[in-house]
């Protein structure tokens, strides 16, 4: 197969209540060590990707990986587990199949959220960060519209009735073509019996949903940490419309990080998609100096 078109894989992954496969999409060199991990938002999967993974190939073996509970994954015997810190146990999983020392790594949303956690971790194997569209710190209406749909498990009569969802449910994502739509939604999509369905576990509301405030703040507390504590350099891409991501933790994550500069996209809310040739510029002007 040639190394501008995607590879399919899985790796086996270990939680408390037993073993789970994480898939993931790669392209590029497989034997190139330099390697970007691109890490999804809470319900989306690895292909959100597939069109900045194309144009990163050149430089990077770029892998990116359906979180456990979403896509092609495992879903977890225990809903507790979807969490931060089992997520960051099973990149490292990931990393270590990879057979690489160092990564760098692009997080949208949940995604960076991970590499926070996994970032501020004595010996980390990450070495470059891009956060997009999430910091230690999120906004409450965020919150409170993400639990408006998490969960819901809505049955579709048609695929294209179950792509209008998706994209009502995503107008923040900014301007797109229809082709562009499609392509971003036909992975998060199945078919089951004679309806179609979302690929993610709906069981990953509940943890969402017994988040306290005081859990909330720990959780905080933990990611500014873990940023402090990372010595390499990290963008904050923010959309200029954000619900989640506001200007003034922006700025406080230049403040408190050692080397964190900022993008603010025009005209995009939560969260950029990356399948811009703008965006991907962004991208590639941070990873590839």
């Amino acid at each position: 197969m040639s190394i501008s078109q995607p590879r399919f894989a899985t790796v086996q992954c270990l939680s408390p209540s037993g073993l789970h496969r994480m898939a993931y999409t790669e392209w590029g060199d497989p034997a190139n060590p330099r390697v970007l991990l691109c890490v999804h938002g809470l319900t989306r999967c690895g292909r959100d990707f597939d069109v900045m993974a194309q144009a990163m190939s050149d430089v990077y073996r770029v892998v990116c990986p359906d979180v456990v509970g979403r896509g092609a994954s495992d879903w977890l015997k225990n809903p507790a587990g979807y969490a931060v810190p089992q997520y960051v146990s099973d990149m490292v999983t990931l990393i270590a199949r990879l057979g690489v020392a160092q990564v760098d790594w692009f997080g949208t949303s949940m995604g960076g959220l991970i590499g926070m956690g996994l970032a501020g971790l004595p010996q980390t194997p990450i070495q470059k960060m891009l956060l997009n569209d999430v910091g230690p710190r999120i906004n409450a209406p965020a919150l409170v519209r993400i639990g408006d749909y998490l969960g819901q498990a809505p049955h579709f009569p048609t695929l294209e009735a179950c792509i209008d969802y998706l994209r009502m449910t995503s107008l923040s994502f900014g301007p797109h073509t229809a082709e562009q739509w499609r392509a971003l939604s036909l992975p998060l999509i199945r078919q089951e019996n004679d309806y179609f369905v979302l690929r993610y576990d709906p069981a990953i509301a509940v943890p969402f949903a017994a988040v306290t405030p005081q859990l909330a703040m720990a959780g905080e507390m933990t990611l500014w940490a873990s940023l402090e504590a990372f010595d390499g350099e990290v963008l904050v891409v923010r959309g200029e419309h954000s619900d989640l991501l506001s200007r003034e933790t922006v700025a406080e994550m230049k403040a408190r990080g050692r080397q964190v500069s900022s993008v603010e996209i025009p005209g995009v809310g939560h969260a950029p998609t990356f399948v811009h040739d703008d965006q991907i510029r962004v991208a590639r002007e941070f990873f590839v100096k």
